[in-house]
């Protein structure tokens, strides 16, 4: 979410740049796992461990430096780190054949991480993470013209952003006849399967890296139901309070692995999760901005009633490792102090409302990275519960999240202050494009304590839909594409809300009429006034739909929530 007005955030600005050929490479990394190479095939990338230097790379303005430490594979990796308008990009010109298929791939740590390839002679393609705490494999596949007979592949990482690692790259394909690495062996079994969460359809898992992997398979009571590219896989479908075994294999292109140990994951009983005590069916939420950034300044008690849910915006980050408090702007809101706040919050539960504090936005810095920092951020949440009067919490981070360890935070959050704890996220949109990215991953890890994910739609640029086609933000295509990739990847339509800025001041790209967004709503809900797109089904319990904010509502006469939360309100 924006603090500033008409500006969007940073990682707006990111994915606005990327083109439908960079959200495609995305579905080849995320969405399906790139086709394996051929026995035949060889990495075709030189010194593609750095184990001698720079060798065969080139760095711009001196970005790059080879480390010991951390290494995925072998002595040495990358380092490259960004500078003023560098962003530290390092390539490699790599022989090729013509009209042939080739897969990238490398592991990456650090800051935000892109990996690509130009001069194919027919599509372009590239892939990113943010930053990640751990080793994560990009990987992405490409088609040679009829004569291009070499290619520049490529790292790099972004403005402002912290220093990145990248190590183990390859070309996978025919031989193009440069040199290269040897070709693979046969990888190792995973080891450190372990069960991450479970709700009472889904199992989520967790295993350590495989070193010259490129792909996993994972099997469920011994038939294989999944393949992924990176460390973690969420098996959805399954039956409530059963228990499944697991296993997995890593590949490469030389073949599969020995299956790792067994674990098993019981699914919980219910009939598919969902916090949120007493809210109703269809619900509207609005972020309330506890500062001025030129939208209308309100206190709590001027949200208008059409609002089920308002998320407190933001809590703020302390020095000690997760936790967070929150600290209102008296001055900056005309001189709104703490016990009118507090009075304001109880008026709205009274008359059914819930209130709750969101942790991130735009600038939040908390980072929940280890068991410690999970049980601050839990214990602090819910210090702020007890003192405040909050209903739950809000999860915006919009700067990385650790799947693991939020998982654990939640649920620790959620032993503590019981079943009517609301839990709500607004995830950017390319959080919620694979269930393997870590938004998605934590909100299934969780779905049987989560009210709402309010994905963000807008400030984004061109993605995926779950057809596979590539919509642009600011239609209504865009909206019931991209909310089909969330119902169709595992969460209840109760836990899908569609979050959309309330004016063209609010976001810096995205906006759409409140008519557009009650057309999505029928769409979804009943298949009427949809555009080209048409979901397969229809999802009556769709949860509704969100707004930052309630100041800029306030600022355009309410239009927004006067429109879209009646219409929410009417669904079926």
């Amino acid at each position: 979410m924006d603090r500033a007005p008409g500006i969007s955030r940073p990682t707006g600005r990111r994915l606005a740049a990327w083109s439908a050929a960079t959200a495609l490479a995305l579905s080849v990394a995320g969405l399906a796992a790139a086709s394996p190479a051929s026995a035949a095939d060889v990495n075709n990338v030189r010194n593609a461990g750095f184990e001698s230097g720079l060798t065969d790379w080139t760095c711009t303005a001196g970005s790059g430096a080879t480390v010991t430490s951390p290494v995925h594979g072998g002595t040495g990796a990358l380092k490259a780190t960004p500078a003023g308008q560098d962003t530290a990009k390092c390539s490699q010109t790599v022989a090729v054949k013509p009209n042939s298929t080739y897969t990238l791939s490398a592991w990456v740590q650090g800051g935000y991480t892109y990996l690509g390839v130009t001069g194919t002679g027919t599509t372009d393609v590239s892939t990113w993470t943010p930053d990640t705490p751990s080793w994560k494999q990009l990987q992405t596949t490409f088609t040679t013209g009829s004569s291009t007979t070499s290619v520049t592949v490529y790292t790099h990482g972004w403005y402002g952003q912290a220093a990145y690692y990248a190590d183990d790259l390859s070309v996978y394909g025919p031989d193009g006849g440069g040199g290269g690495n040897p070709s693979p062996t046969v990888p190792a079994a995973p080891a450190g399967l372990t069960v991450t969460g479970t709700t009472s359809s889904s199992v989520s898992l967790s295993w350590s890296a495989v070193t010259g992997a490129t792909g996993y398979n994972v099997y469920r009571d011994g038939t294989k139901v999944t393949a992924v590219s990176g460390t973690s896989a969420t098996v959805t479908g399954l039956a409530a309070s059963t228990a499944y075994s697991f296993q997995v294999t890593a590949t490469n292109a030389a073949g599969e692995s020995a299956k790792s140990a067994t674990v098993t994951g019981t699914t919980t009983a219910g009939s598919g999760g969902g916090g949120g005590g007493s809210l109703p069916k269809h619900a509207v939420t609005g972020y309330w901005q506890n500062f001025n950034n030129g939208a209308t300044v309100q206190k709590l008690s001027d949200v208008p009633a059409a609002y089920d849910i308002i998320a407190v915006s933001f809590a703020d980050a302390t020095s000690t490792p997760g936790a967070v408090t929150f600290n209102l702007d008296s001055a900056g809101l005309g001189g709104y102090t703490v016990d009118q706040f507090k009075a304001d919050i109880k008026a709205k539960q009274a008359a059914g409302k819930k209130v709750i504090i969101s942790v991130g936005g735009e600038k939040g810095s908390v980072s929940v990275s280890d068991a410690n920092s999970a049980a601050n951020f839990a214990n602090s949440v819910y210090g702020l519960m007890q003192t405040y009067g909050f209903d739950g919490v809000d999860i915006d981070l919009e700067n990385g999240l650790n799947a693991t360890y939020m998982t654990q935070a939640l649920r620790s959050l959620s032993a503590k202050a019981g079943p009517s704890l609301i839990i709500t996220m607004a995830p950017q949109t390319i959080d919620m494009q694979s269930t393997s990215n870590s938004y998605f991953q934590t909100a299934l890890n969780v779905k049987d304590i989560l009210t709402v994910v309010n994905m963000q739609y807008y400030n984004s640029g061109s993605m995926l839909g779950c057809d596979g086609k590539v919509y642009s933000q600011g239609t209504v295509d865009f909206l019931t594409s991209l909310a089909c990739i969330q119902l169709e990847g595992g969460l209840s339509p109760s836990q899908v809300g569609l979050g959309l800025p309330a004016s063209t001041r609010a976001a810096g790209g995205g906006y759409v009429s409140p008519a557009v967004v009650n057309n999505a709503l029928d769409c979804l809900t009943k298949a009427a006034n949809c555009g080209t797109f048409k979901p397969s089904k229809t999802y009556p319990d769709l949860r509704g739909a969100m707004t930052w904010s309630t100041n800029w509502d306030a600022a355009s006469g309410n239009a927004w929530s006067t429109s879209v939360g009646a219409h929410v309100h009417a669904l079926p």
